[in-house]
């Protein structure tokens, strides 16, 4: 295992040090990929590539910076804490949750991240933004501000969300609003929760939003949702999100301004006392979902791989699996999406990311122990 303690010798002087952690394993039966393990985490939330190296978010509120080796792509050299995040409230589903690069970070050096928080009210789901500086005094993060936070914040420890994406012309920021286990929320007008909202990069309502002239809170793009843990652009433009159901329903949805996804009026699952939810159907006024699970994936973290590494997969999504401790690609054809493989990889995967080679790099969950990041290549 790599261990954090000798990480900022490595940065300070400059002198490289053998991956000697990572392992390769070879494919199992039925997986079309090797695993390397490559770093281990302490309950690891998301990721994202930057060309320094990548950073990681862990749930108790930390960053971690990994160094990658320039002579092998997507080679962890060393790891470093992060200086600079604020504080987060990691009771329950709490955590340091996304991070991801600003549309123009090689310009800026800007990173966007997300975490839970306490404020007037009880908990809820917050927006930061940082400039990420690398130097002798090791990695941190300098400005940081805060950008929204959901409204309103309620008691309770769970369904965040949290995610972030950037839309493909660098303009706007769409983020992800769970719902907090109160239902309703995700039908009312007014409140954030249970939305998907569409920002400017300073984190404001972003003009032309399609409800805003009907009442709806001005950062409302879609809603009816329930806790929404991935959110990706396709190629094509199109805008694909991820959620949990209840007791089955779990969720691939194209999300479209300004339509009802159905939360919690609608669902392909039930209550987890047994109690019926009207299934999507044609003529009820909610936006189905394009797949879903029952028994459910638990879906967390969505990429959509872009990479020349799994040519045959170039376009899909892939979902981590939580309880189904699980990779999941889903078929993305246009503006339909069909169940894919679905490889058992004996841990829950908390995020998928693409790497810089192309290869498929997952985190662990870890639940209360470690969770590693794992880098799938080619067989």
């Amino acid at each position: 295992m790599i261990r954090r303690t000798l990480f900022a010798t490595v940065l300070l002087s400059a002198t490289p040090l053998a991956a000697t952690a990572c392992s390769a394993q070879p494919a199992a039966a039925g997986k079309p990929f090797k695993e390397t393990v490559v770093a281990d985490f302490e309950s690891p939330w998301a990721m994202t590539v930057l060309p320094e190296g990548a950073l990681v978010t862990e749930k108790d509120g930390r960053m971690v910076f990994l160094m990658l080796g320039s002579g092998a792509k997507g080679s962890v050299v060393a790891t470093m804490p992060v200086a600079g995040v604020p504080k987060i409230d990691s009771a329950g589903q709490g955590a340091l949750m996304d991070v991801v690069l600003a549309p123009d970070y090689a310009r800026n050096h800007l990173v966007y991240f997300s975490g839970s928080t306490v404020g007037e009210g009880g908990k809820g789901v917050a927006l930061w933004r940082g400039k990420f500086v690398l130097s002798n005094r090791g990695p941190r993060l300098e400005g940081v501000e805060e950008l929204f936070r959901a409204r309103p914040f309620v008691e309770g420890n769970g369904h965040y969300s949290g995610r972030i994406a950037f839309s493909p012309d660098g303009k706007y920021l769409f983020f992800t609003n769970g719902e907090r286990q109160k239902f309703t929320p995700a039908q009312d007008p007014k409140m954030t929760l249970g939305k998907v909202l569409r920002l400017t990069l300073d984190g404001k309502p972003a003009p032309g939003n399609p409800l805003a002239a009907k009442g709806f809170a001005p950062e409302i793009w879609s809603y009816g949702h329930r806790n929404l843990l991935g959110i990706a652009f396709d190629a094509q433009g199109n805008l694909w999100e991820q959620e949990m159901g209840p007791k089955g329903g779990d969720e691939v949805n194209l999300i479209k301004p300004g339509l009802n996804y159905g939360w919690p009026n609608a669902s392909n699952g039930s209550h987890y006392d047994g109690r019926d939810i009207p299934d999507h159907k044609p003529g009820d006024g909610y936006e189905p979902p394009k797949v879903s699970w029952n028994p459910v994936i638990s879906p967390g973290g969505l990429m959509i791989y872009s990479g020349a590494m799994f040519p045959q997969w170039k376009g899909d999504a892939f979902i981590g699996g939580l309880s189904s401790q699980s990779l999941v690609r889903v078929d993305l054809n246009g503006t339909n999406a069909a169940k894919g493989d679905q490889w058992g990889m004996g841990a829950r995967i908390r995020d998928v990311e693409q790497g810089p080679d192309g290869a498929i790099w997952v985190l662990e969950d870890g639940g209360d122990s470690q969770g590693r990041l794992i880098k799938l290549t080619a067989k």
